[in-house]
């Protein structure tokens, strides 16, 4: 199938690259904490013009509370995120900073083997291995 999890996946890594690179020389003349307003105004837009050509609005009494529990802390984590991520950002190289936050990875494989139930595989524990190994490189 053409449009499976991967070929998302592999976007996604390719548009947060260009979010690294783009949030690098945007907040090199802007106040990080702005910036990343600006870009969560734009995220906004972006995501009602998909959900309105789509037609994927719901009335809230028909969403599901856990589901939005879960999403309202999804998004308060995001936001720092992104918070922390423009700063680091600001204050330094982007080659280090990108891979730092890409960490989260290997918190993810973490969390969702404690929190989840997720198997954690001799395949999943060795990327992991591998990508704190990468970034701990490239910190020296």
């Amino acid at each position: 199938m053409l449009l499976d999890w991967k070929l998302f996946a592999f976007a996604a890594a390719f548009f947060a690259a260009l979010t690294a690179i783009f949030g690098k020389v945007g907040v090199s003349e802007i106040n990080s904490n702005l910036a990343t307003l600006i870009r969560t105004l734009i995220i906004l837009l972006i995501s009602v013009i998909v959900v309105s050509v789509n037609h994927q609005w719901q009335l809230p009494e028909t969403l599901s509370k856990k589901a939005l529990l879960f999403l309202t802390l999804s998004g308060t984590a995001t936001g720092l995120s992104w918070l922390c991520y423009y700063r680091a950002l600001q204050l330094g190289p982007v080659s280090k900073v990108a891979p730092v936050d890409k960490l989260s990875v290997v918190l993810v494989i973490i969390f969702a083997t404690l929190f989840l139930n997720e198997q954690l595989t001799w395949k999943v524990g060795l990327g992991g291995t591998l990508i704190t190994a990468g970034a701990t490189l490239l910190l020296l």
